[in-house]
C-alpha cells in the first residue's frame, strides 16, 4: 500500500517539477522588461517570482532525487531475497511432471534405405578459351602485326 502511495507522490513531484521548469523566464527574458513588460505583469513581484520559482523547483528536484534513491534501495533489496525464493511458474507449475505421466510407445515404421543418388558427372575438359597454366613453360607467342618502320632521317634546310 505504502509503495503505490510513494509511486503517486513520485509521479506528482515530477509533473510539478515540469510545469514550474517551464513557468520560469529564461536568460533572455530580461531584455524585454525595459520596454514596460517587467514586473508589473507577475503575481508575486518584480523578484519574488524567479526566488518563489527557483527555490521551489530546488526542493522539489531534492525530493525527486530522494524518492528515486529510496526506491532503487528497496527494489535492489526485494531482488536479492527474489533469488533465494523459488520462482513462481504460474500454470507450468501445476503440470504434472513428464517422468510420472506413463510414456506410450508408438509403432514404428520399418527403415527403408534411402534411394540412391544419382551418380556425379565426369569433369568436363576445361574450354580452349582458358588461362593457360602457369607453371608450364609457353611458346614465345608470335607477332603478326608487321614492325614499325625506321623514321625518316630530318632534312635540314
Amino acid at each position: 500500500m505504502w509503495l503505490q502511495l510513494i509511486n503517486v507522490v513520485y509521479v506528482l513531484v515530477a509533473i510539478a517539477m515540469v510545469v514550474l521548469i517551464l513557468m520560469q523566464r529564461g536568460a533572455g527574458a530580461q531584455a524585454g522588461s525595459g520596454f514596460g513588460g517587467g514586473a508589473s505583469s507577475t503575481v508575486f513581484g518584480s523578484r519574488g517570482s524567479s526566488n518563489f520559482l527557483t527555490k521551489s523547483t530546488k526542493w522539489l528536484g531534492v525530493l525527486f532525487f530522494v524518492i528515486s534513491m529510496g526506491m532503487a534501495m528497496y527494489a535492489s533489496k526485494s531482488a536479492v531475497g527474489a533469488l533465494d525464493a523459488k520462482p513462481d511458474l504460474g500454470v507450468m507449475g501445476q503440470a504434472a511432471p513428464a517422468a510420472a505421466q506413463p510414456a506410450q510407445a508408438l509403432p514404428t515404421a520399418p527403415a527403408q534405405p534411402a534411394p540412391s543418388a544419382p551418380a556425379p558427372a565426369l569433369p568436363v575438359a576445361a574450354p580452349e578459351y582458358a588461362q593457360p597454366d602457369a607453371t608450364q613453360p609457353q611458346p614465345a607467342a608470335e607477332s603478326s602485326a608487321p614492325a614499325p618502320a625506321p623514321a625518316a632521317p630530318a632534312q635540314g634546310g
